[in-house]
């Protein structure tokens, strides 16, 4: 096999993530200006995507004080069993956790990413979606922003401030006042039956 034969050409299919954006101050701050929104950008497989508010250590940056310098990292991996390229998050941010799905993830944590995977820090929830493709040394990344939250279009929806009981029912949070704590819980539509004590 010549060397020709192994390089990666314009024309094979290039795995995709499709990464959905949301915040709840988006309409109001310029939060994800700094983001290629709408455009796909191809990127190597060997160096990680560093998320944060950092734009130079950063491959993508958010324009939020709150947002640590270096948020999270996706890294993308083969493995002998399969052609896929896969992805694996890192949380980087010493000061808060992020959350995959159900699996909360501390400081230097990382585990491997489903095709579709719910990722929230902060207020700040993304949906990211693997598509797959054939090219083994880059794929590429396409930003968008959404109206409404992903995790109420996923029925993954549970306040980040708030545990969640088996039930999938959010809890009650002490301290706060009966109308803030009804906010929290999200929409009732399904939950018409519960009844919040005071």
């Amino acid at each position: 096999m010549n060397v020709s034969q192994t390089m990666e050409t314009e024309e094979d299919l290039l795995t995709r993530l499709h990464v959905q954006l949301y915040h709840p101050q988006q309409s109001c701050k310029g939060l994800f200006e700094l983001l290629p929104l709408g455009n796909k950008s191809k990127h190597s497989a060997d160096e990680p995507l560093r998320l944060g508010r950092d734009a130079q250590g950063c491959t993508f940056a958010l324009v939020d004080a709150r947002v640590s310098r270096k948020q999270l990292a996706l890294h993308a991996y083969r493995t002998p069993e399969s052609p896929d390229l896969l992805f694996a998050i890192q949380n980087l941010s010493q000061r808060g956790r992020l959350s995959v799905n159900s699996s909360a993830l501390g400081f230097l944590e990382r585990m491997d990413l489903p095709d579709k995977a719910l990722v929230r820090f902060g207020e700040y929830e993304m949906l990211i979606i693997r598509e797959s493709g054939e090219a083994k040394g880059s794929f590429e990344v396409e930003f968008e922003v959404l109206a409404v939250p992903p995790s109420r279009e996923t029925c993954m929806y549970v306040p980040s401030m708030s545990p969640v009981m088996e039930t999938g029912c959010s809890r009650v949070i002490n301290g706060l006042p009966g109308e803030l704590r009804v906010g929290l819980l999200g929409p009732l539509e399904t939950d018409e039956t519960l009844m919040f004590n005071s």
